[in-house]
This record gives C-alpha cells, structure tokens and sequence, in this order.
C-alpha cells in the first residue's frame, strides 16, 4: 500500500480524508479498538465533554452545524466522527481490532513493514502515526494498589454498568477528567473522597443549548458559521496560547486568567480552608486549565471530601494516607491521567526501528525530544507524526491535525513528484527547528518560576517545552504551507 495510516481517532481520520481530497485512495487506516473515534470511543465515563467550544473542535473543512450546545457531550462527538467517516466513506478503508504491534524500516525496498497483533505483516511506502498524545492508561505506583478487594476503575475504561448509587467512593486525581467525573459521582455517593496533590485553574463554562434555529441558520448560511467559529478561535486562541506562549512579554495581561479563576472559586466557595485547598501554587498556564460549573460546587457537599494529605498507600479495603488517617471505600476511581506519546514505555511495548539502527525508545530515553514541525524524525524515513514534539499549539486539536496532515501531503507529493522511493528530514533542518522552539520555550511562562510546582504533561522528562508548540494557531498553520521542502532529503 502508498499509505498506512495508524490510528482511526480524530488525527488518523483527519489525514484520511486529506489524503483522499489530495487524490490519494490507496491507504488503509489501523485502529486496535473495535471502532473509530480513539480517545472519544474508549472515554466513556460520566459527563464526558469537549473543554473548549465545539465551534472551534471540527475540521475547517467540515464544518459541524448541529451542535446542541457550546460544549458538546462525548456522545455527539462521536456523532461528528461517525459522519466523517460516512460522509468520505472511509470505512472501506479501516481494519478495526487491529494492532501494529511494531514497525521495522526496509532500507532494500524503501518501504516500512508492519507487524500486526496477529502475526502477519504488511508493507507501506509511507506512514502516518496518529495514536494521539495519550496512548496507554496510567497506573499509578500506588503501594498496595493490587491488595484492594473493592472495584477498580479506570476512568478511560469506564464500566458502563458500573452504578454509584450509596457506594463509598474515593477518586484519585484532580485533572480534567476527574472534573467532568467528580460532580457526577457526587450526586448519589454515599461518600466521595477526592484525592488531590494539585489543584487545578478552572474558568466558569459558558455552556448553554443552541437553539434550532440558529442550528438551521448554520446549515442555510455556513459562512455565519464560519465567521463565528473564527471569533471563538481568536478568543481560545489569547485565552490560552497568548498566555502561555507570550506571557513573560506581556505580564501585566498574564495575572488576568488566574484572577478570573480566583474571582469564581470565591462565588462557588466560601469557606476558606476549602478555598485555599482549591487554588493552585502554580502560575497559570504552567498546565492546561479546565472548565466546569459545578466541579467547585461539589465539594460543599456534606458527602464530599478533598483530602491533601498524600497517600502512603492502598490497603485491602481503603487508602491510608502519610498522617495515619484510613477510610474505608467500596470503589476506587483512578483519573490519574495518561502515557504520553513521547514515553519509552510506548515504543518498548510496541518498537519501531527505523533506518541505521534508529529505535524510537531508545531516543525518547536518551535524547531530547525533537521533531521538525512537529512531524518528522531523522532516523525515520517516510514517516510523519501527526502529533510529534512541538505539534499542538495549545488550542484547537483539528488545526493541528490538519497542518501534520497538510505537511505530510506535501512531502509525499514532492517525493513522487521527484520519482523518489524514500524521504527524510535533514538532521541540520532538524536542528535548526529545535532551536528555534528551544528559543522560544525558554521564553514561555513555562520557563518561569511560577510553574516550578505545576508538574506539568506540558514539559517533559528533560525540562523541555516539548509538549507544546510556542507558537500560535496561525503561525503554526503558515508554517505547514512554506516549510521549505528541501528541507528533505530524497532518495531513489
């Protein structure tokens, strides 16, 4: 096959369709679950939402207009997917339950050979890895975390049948996922203990219902659509990456997000132990902040407790934490987030040798993260990342699926185009990418003292800035469509 698209969430639908408005129909799209959707298909827990507007969390060109609200709920995601992928037919194109297990580079025949979970092999002139930037589950080490005898849960493996109603319940974590779950399962617990060793930046959501007509109004005259959705991207946009990218120029401007989150903890809480426990000891942007309006509200519940103490360890029927204190639950819920995609872990489970001798693993243990645009790796020829080291501006996730998606297309074309067999970033335009975001990151709030704390997905492993883009949105996108395809190098 020309293409072998891993992945059939948001990111490897995206290149799909890319790839298939481009004229290219020879790909075929690997997905290990039993459906399409990625992080949408396996996050199914309570409340389960979109963080940002649904306006601005679609494809530019395929513009959703039946959105029932400005936050939409994971089911109607799955719906916008779901029409992706009729709309363009892709299903053709999908082998669903099915796992590339690992990937070795042919420097004979110049193409890539994929082990699947079931033994067999396929080749690919190109590939495009889209398993998104939380791959595994994380399981926190926990002493004593096998020697519970209650139900364990795994919010991205929620059990559907799973009822909460007058159970002892304890949730550890306080990122973005336990924010959508904790009120949720505040409303019928019989106790709910959350366990937090950081708080988190949380902004009132202005979520209400879309009325029918304006849903019609988007469908007769899409441009009004498009007009508002560039509105709203403008104001994610400074909201979050101008903030973060730009905040030590402009820090006057940068304490206004976190006053804002201050101002609406205090309408949400009074008492003021309670509050303080609630307000981060890191500056705002160190790590992405949330939305919700009933996550605060939740723990003035009589059936709700916050406890900071750290946990010392799980026994057979609670959690005991350093100060001695034991509670008692039936259900543990773990939001303790994700691997990322720049683990080793990930790529020793599941290797990929590229050419000379190059293992993925390996660099992501010793190196530091590097990825021109975001998208290519030296030492991996015919490959692209649709989020690699500095992919993601911080904003919409379909802008950056679209500029890797773009980026790729442009280099595949070239190498045809030259009559070439196998394409691969320089190492000096490699370099010179890394300095220049290395430059920038240095720059970034990230880079201040007030996130020395925040023990953020943001930085990595090294004390990079690898996770985000410190750029904008649009100069992101800019980016995608004048790299210099020299850049590249070629090979017969």
């Amino acid at each position: 096959m020309l293409v072998a698209i891993i992945g059939a969430g948001v990111g490897g639908l995206g290149a799909a369709i890319q790839l298939q408005r481009a004229g290219y129909t020879d790909y075929t799209i690997f997905e290990r679950a039993g459906d399409v959707g990625g992080t949408w298909y396996a996050n199914r827990y309570p409340d389960v939402a979109v963080d940002i507007p649904g306006i601005v969390y679609q494809f530019s060109f395929e513009k959703y207009p039946w959105w029932s609200r400005t936050f939409p709920k994971g089911a109607e995601v799955r719906g916008y997917i779901t029409h992706l992928v009729d709309k363009y037919r892709l299903r053709d194109h999908l082998r669903l339950n099915t796992e590339v297990m690992r990937r070795d580079w042919d420097e004979d025949n110049h193409v890539w050979v994929l082990t699947l979970d079931d033994g067999c092999t396929v080749t690919a002139r190109f590939v495009i890895t889209a398993t998104g930037a939380f791959v595994e589950p994380r399981v926190p080490d926990i002493p004593g975390l096998e020697d519970f005898t209650g139900t364990v849960i795994q919010t991205q493996r929620w059990d559907d049948d799973f009822d909460p109603a007058g159970k002892r319940i304890a949730v550890i974590g306080t990122g973005a996922t336990a924010i959508q779950v904790v009120p949720q399962l505040a409303k019928t617990a019989a106790r709910l203990d959350v366990y937090q060793r950081r708080a988190i930046w949380v902004f009132a959501k202005p979520d209400f219902a879309i009325p029918k007509a304006v849903q019609a109004a988007f469908r007769a005259a899409p441009f009004l659509q498009t007009l508002i959705r560039g509105v709203v991207a403008a104001v994610v946009e400074i909201g979050l990456v101008a903030i973060t990218v730009y905040g030590k120029q402009i820090t006057p401007l940068a304490h206004l997000p976190a006053w804002a989150c201050r101002a609406y903890l205090f309408t949400q809480v009074r008492d003021r132990e309670l509050r303080k426990k609630l307000t981060p000891r890191y500056g705002f942007g160190c790590k992405r902040p949330s939305v919700s309006n009933v996550y605060y509200r939740a723990f003035t519940r009589d059936n709700v407790a916050l406890i900071t103490d750290p946990i010392e360890r799980v026994t057979a029927t609670g959690i005991r934490t350093r100060a001695g204190t034991e509670r008692d639950i039936d259900v543990l819920v773990l939001a303790t987030g994700f691997e990322m995609s720049n683990s080793p872990l990930v790529y020793r489970q599941r290797p990929v040798k590229g050419r000379d001798g190059f293992d993925l693993a390996t660099f992501y243990e010793s190196q530091r993260a590097a990825a021109y645009e975001g998208v290519s790796m030296p030492g991996l020829p015919n490959t692209f990342m649709v989020f690699g080291p500095y992919a993601w501006s911080g904003s919409s996730w379909h802008v950056m699926v679209e500029n890797a998606a773009r980026h790729a297309l442009r280099v595949i074309g070239e190498t045809l185009r030259r009559g070439a067999t196998a394409v691969e970033i320089s190492p000096e335009a490699n370099e010179r990418f890394h300095r220049f975001v290395d430059r920038r990151g240095s720059e970034t709030l990230m880079h201040g003292r007030a996130c020395v704390d925040a023990n953020s997905y943001y930085i990595d492993k090294n004390g990079d800035f690898s996770f985000l883009r410190p750029t904008t949105a649009y100069q992101a996108t800019r980016a995608s469509k004048t790299f210099d395809l020299d850049d590249y190098r070629y090979d017969p």
